[in-house]
């Protein structure tokens, strides 16, 4: 475990990175002693220093959601990051590639929820009675670390690998969905390059955001009223390029679009 001095020295390398589009080699690396506790209080600290110069909470992410993803990592759980109002795009507003390091794309539903969730003891029953409506998203992941060498408590730090997330117009209400069976299918331009389900996200994303809820509970955090929430992709990612022009499809759902300068 880290002291306060390394949280806040950490804290500050991925920030500076973020802020200078220069990455930083891994927090595990410098950091030897790093648990995810601290990698969690270092993400916070991160997003209070945001919070303070103006951006407001809009959600959270959950990431590490597969079981391939939990292998690759050696965890059995996954995590989770935040969404503020400065990193909700506009599918109408081409996505500059300079102002991030080594973006990437993933395409999953969105929560949205109409009342806050409870923390500890949240169930999939909880969430379904609290979402007002799911909507089709594509998220668009970073890495504050050089080359994308990233272990858990690396991730966890930098916001889950979270960059921001662009929405469709659809908004459609969890009870008129199978939301653990939609299938989605991505296109770079007319080229198909992935199909998913949902039911790749632990079995069920609704199960994705009951954990969440219980997980940030942890932290004196709580998902509420009005509050997005991306349970996990339920594809692989994708790299992105500069002119790369990318649109989700979902079964029931509808699509979600975004364009890179």
């Amino acid at each position: 475990m880290l002291d306060p001095a390394q949280r806040a020295a950490a804290a500050e390398l991925l920030r500076s990175a973020e802020q200078d589009r220069t990455p930083v080699d891994p927090l595990t690396d410098a950091f030897p002693g790093i648990d995810v506790t601290d990698a969690y209080e270092i993400q916070l600290a991160n997003i209070r220093r945001r919070v303070a110069a103006g951006a407001t909470v809009r959600g959270h992410k959950v990431g590490l959601s597969s079981k391939a993803m939990q292998q690759m990592m050696g965890v059995d759980e996954p995590d989770y990051g935040h969404l503020l109002s400065d990193m909700v795009l506009d599918q109408d507003t081409p996505v500059d590639t300079s102002r991030y390091l080594r973006p990437r794309i993933e395409v999953e539903i969105g929560f949205v929820l109409g009342d806050s969730l409870p923390g500890e003891g949240c169930t999939e029953a909880d969430v379904l009675a609290a979402t007002e409506y799911v909507v089709p998203s594509i998220e668009l992941i970073d890495s504050r670390i050089r080359d994308w060498r990233i272990r858990l408590a690396d991730t966890v730090a930098d916001n889950a690998s979270s960059a921001g997330v662009v929405l469709g117009s659809a908004r459609v209400p969890a009870a008129d969905l199978d939301v653990a069976d939609i299938e989605a299918v991505l296109y770079r331009g007319t080229e198909e390059v992935a199909r998913g389900n949902t039911g790749a996200v632990l079995g069920n994303p609704v199960t994705a955001v009951a954990w969440l809820a219980r997980k940030v509970a942890s932290f004196g955090v709580r998902l509420e009223a009005g509050h997005l929430v991306l349970p996990g992709s339920c594809t692989r990612a994708f790299d992105v390029r500069p002119g790369d022009d990318f649109r989700a499809e979902f079964a029931g759902l509808g699509p979600v679009s975004v364009r890179f300068t």
